[in-house]
């Protein structure tokens, strides 16, 4: 395939995935797997342009409601989009809602782009989110139909082994590391066709087991730190991006050197 003849820019939207959370940077910003794709696609596409309308913390009607029109404006060449796990992750979540809503965005996207890509987001092995797991589930089973009345193209992260190893995921268990996010990009450039450069789902080195006393000290740090303020926001409805902008909400040349944003 011919990178610079079919996409010449490039729209991301979603929540935290697609910010880029925890891929961090030394100025404190989040770099992630969607400005690492920019990077690969702008350095075989002069004038290649990039935007991520993504935020961390959106529902899926926000997604809808605000980044799909916003990014069907800029017409791009590749959108992809990514949501509705904040939603299920949720107290409380009529699923069937969740599905309509990515459909609706994903229309609404699929018209005024060249190609489109959904994902099932990767999950974490462990106990944390197994009580949402039916319903993100029952989310993903979903995208397949999506993707086929729109001509859309599904990158299957979920059934990933390697990206479910808890090495490849922060701190506060919910976003990827670096190399998590330098995996999902490998991943989405695979799905387009383009030649690979690595085996984004190749297995890690077998884990050396922690002791117990390793173990308890960072589920209790995990707990104080990451999951209670998540419950407390979960339960009063407040959003780690509200108010928060995208990090880069014009469709601009990408410069790899640049601000990526936080």
């Amino acid at each position: 395939m011919e990178m610079s003849a079919q996409y010449t820019s490039f729209v991301a939207v979603g929540d935290s995935f697609t910010e880029g959370m925890s891929d961090l940077l030394p100025d404190g910003s989040y770099r992630g797997w969607a400005d690492l794709l920019a990077a690969r696609l702008a350095a075989r596409t002069p004038g290649f342009r990039y935007a991520n309308l993504a935020v961390r913390g959106k529902l899926i009607g926000q997604i809808a409601e605000e980044q799909a029109p916003a990014a069907a404006a800029m017409n791009p060449d590749l959108v992809t989009l990514v949501g509705g796990l904040n939603d299920v992750l949720r107290p409380k979540c009529d699923v069937a809602r969740v599905c309509a809503l990515l459909e609706e965005a994903a229309a609404t996207l699929a018209g005024s782009s060249k190609q489109l890509v959904l994902m099932r987001s990767p999950g974490r092995q462990g106990p944390v989110l197994e009580r949402f797991r039916p319903r993100m589930e029952a989310l993903f089973a979903h995208i397949d139909d999506v993707a086929r009345r729109h001509g859309a193209i599904v990158v299957d992260l979920y059934g990933s082994a390697s990206l479910g190893d808890p090495r490849l995921w922060a701190d506060d268990r919910l976003h990827l590391t670096a190399e998590g996010h330098e995996r999902v990009a490998e991943a989405v450039w695979q799905a387009l066709g383009l030649e690979p450069e690595a085996e984004w789902d190749a297995p890690l080195p077998p884990p050396v087991p922690p002791g117990w006393v390793a173990r308890r000290t960072a589920d209790a740090r995990f707990a104080r730190t990451h999951l209670l303020p998540w419950i407390g926001r979960r339960l009063t409805g407040r959003s780690s991006g509200d108010g928060r902008p995208p990090k880069r909400p014009e469709l601009l040349p990408y410069e790899p050197e640049g601000p990526s944003g936080a």
